[in-house]
């Protein structure tokens, strides 16, 4: 493959910006992160770039590796390392600790039960007063926050019957499983949110 082949996701395009803003807002003394399904790898490289104090590793199942190595290699930011092979519902995870995980548009995708195991993964991961932040829909009180959402929602389980919006409550409920407590809650655009947890010590 050469460069020309990069994967693109012109969502990525379009939803780096707002991210962007909020990470600023939370990862100012952040290190380490670690990104789980990173897709093309586009948005490593735009949030290595604007957050050079931190390491951001890329992470996702083998076949999107390649695609994401080329985005790495294109932009050859020293904190972007190689990305590594994750697949939520086999692991294996890494043995490093990370004081934030991010992920972007995948709790909907997956089926419950890998929702469940990457909560039980991050458990293993995420280091004390760690932040999770996850980006995507969800729905509240059980109901579409919007009339696109549960199209894309009709779209997602023809696609695949396991994947589909998953509502905030039941992902809240998994985060304080592993002593997560949401610290905010940010609306984004084309009926997105952007959910923020911090892990408190176990003690």
């Amino acid at each position: 493959m050469n460069v020309h082949m990069k994967p693109h996701a012109p969502s990525c395009e379009r939803n780096q910006g707002p991210i962007l803003e909020v990470l600023l807002k939370h990862f100012s003394d952040v290190k380490q992160v670690l990104e789980i399904g990173s897709g093309t790898g586009q948005h490593a490289v735009h949030f290595g770039a604007a957050m050079p104090w931190l390491t951001w590793q890329a992470a996702d199942v083998a076949e999107n590796l390649p695609g994401i190595r080329l985005w790495l290699e294109d932009a050859k930011l020293p904190n972007l390392p190689p990305p590594l092979e994750l697949d939520v519902g086999t692991g294996p995870w890494p043995a490093e600790s990370y004081d934030a995980v991010f992920t972007a548009n995948t709790l909907h995708i997956m089926g419950w039960p890998e929702v469940q195991k990457f909560f039980d993964g991050l458990g293993r991961v995420l280091a004390e007063d760690g932040l999770l932040v996850v980006y995507g829909p969800f729905n509240y009180g059980g109901k579409f926050t919007s009339a696109s959402n549960a199209q894309f929602d009709v779209w997602l389980k023809e696609r695949s019957p396991a994947s589909g919006i998953r509502d905030f409550e039941a992902v809240d409920a998994l985060a304080s499983g592993i002593n997560l407590t949401l610290l905010a809650d940010h609306e984004m655009p084309a009926n997105n949110r952007t959910l923020v947890w911090r892990r408190k010590s176990a003690r």
